[in-house]
């Protein structure tokens, strides 16, 4: 039953995120057209991000209270909406407004599928599940910006027809083939439970994960901020050139969380698999300054391709199995902290962009070095701590 649950999470998954993947490409041309700056383009983002930021949790907390199945459809129904309704804009307070909505209603759904896979797999299975669910996500960033990319070449706003009405099919989906993962039973029990908001968690018992999960979000986005302008301005790559990296990023992405993740896991357990992770992190982003090539560069984000999938499998299915809180808002408390760090780091990778060119990715090798010594120094005191016991 599990492993056709995965199959079905899988598909949602994957769908759920094409949607976002078809408009990465068209949206910023998009809102240019319609006489936006680049400062309104980028609050765009912001809005999305800060919108998932605050209501994650909330909608995390209401799964835990009536059931998964709910906020999956209401979510899916809202980025339908939201896709098509942002198409058929005419101004850009349009955009601001159905940006704005389409962040709220995707803090429902996204988390919420994370959480089934709590709901569903035992704690020594979890990391599979978690990596199965991210290589959905990483392949709807393979064909996602491809597909994007050709329908804005026929018209920009078929972009977001066309992620509305994949929205809209997967609601469908959801609606006929998708059980509940969360029986009533163990609603009552959640209800109950003390709930913190993200801020709080940064700096609760599990601050040091949950810090992890923002730092890795911080530092790559602020990556995704600058990468373009650096291999552009130092060594003249194009868009097109960029476009191949991120498609060889998302394949090596998918491979790993697919079919890779499960057997590490089982193998070394998700500390170390958390560990290579960084370990990947930081050593893509000191050898980003050492490539001069396509090649080189491709071979750097396969590295954040394979590193990220370790991380957020391992990171995810370590939360899951210590927190105390219902899956829900700990799955919401996560996309809360992954939020946090895509609004703060383009502006953070932008600034340091404007120092030096390499600001960005010598900073994002310093905190994932920190991160990485503090995650295992806690990993050997724990060791340690069970041992004199």
């Amino acid at each position: 039953m599990h492993k056709k649950y995965l199959g079905l999470l899988f598909i949602i998954m994957f769908l759920m995120m094409l949607g976002f993947g078809i408009i990465i490409p068209i949206l910023p041309y998009f809102a240019e057209s319609m006489g936006a700056s680049s400062f309104e383009i980028g609050l765009l983002f912001a809005i999305y991000n800060i919108m998932q930021f605050i209501f994650a949790p909330i909608w995390g907390s209401l799964s835990d209270r009536i059931g998964r199945k709910p906020l999956i459809l209401v979510g899916l129904l809202g980025f339908s909406i939201t896709f098509i309704l942002f198409g058929l804009s005419g101004s850009y307070t349009e955009m601001l407004i159905y940006r704005l909505f389409g962040g709220i209603v995707s803090a429902a759904a996204i988390p919420t599928v994370t959480a089934m896979v709590a709901d569903l797999f035992p704690p020594d299975e979890r990391a599979k599940g978690m990596g199965v669910i991210g290589a959905g996500i990483g392949l709807s960033f393979v064909f996602g910006p491809a597909i994007g990319g050709l329908l804005g070449e026929v018209d920009p706003s078929y972009p977001f027809f066309a992620s509305g009405i994949v929205a809209l099919l997967t609601f469908l989906f959801v609606g006929i083939s998708l059980p509940e993962s969360l029986p009533p039973e163990k609603r009552a029990d959640v209800r109950r439970e003390k709930r913190d908001n993200p801020l709080t968690a940064m700096f609760g018992p599990m601050a040091l994960l949950y810090n992890i999960v923002f730092i890795v979000s911080l530092t790559f986005s602020g990556l995704e901020t600058t990468f373009a302008l650096y291999i552009n301005d130092l060594y003249g790559l194009t868009s097109k050139e960029l476009g191949y990296m991120f498609l060889v990023m998302g394949v090596i992405a998918a491979i790993v969380q697919g079919g890779m993740i499960g057997r590490m896991v089982k193998k070394w357990g998700e500390a170390t698999v958390l560990s290579i992770g960084l370990l990947l992190y930081a050593i893509g982003f000191i050898s980003i300054l050492m490539a001069d090539s396509f090649w080189g560069f491709a071979l750097n984000l396969s590295l954040f391709g394979a590193g990220q999938g370790m991380i957020r499998a391992s990171a995810t299915s370590l939360i899951t199995q210590r927190t105390t809180q219902g899956q829900g808002v700990t799955s919401g408390n996560m996309s809360s902290m992954d939020s946090l760090g895509r609004i703060l780091g383009p502006l953070l990778g932008g600034a340091l962009y404007a120092w030096h060119a390499s600001g960005p990715f010598l900073t994002g090798f310093v905190l994932i070095v920190i991160m990485l010594i503090l995650f295992r120094s806690r990993q050997l005191y724990t060791v340690k701590q069970t041992e004199t016991q």
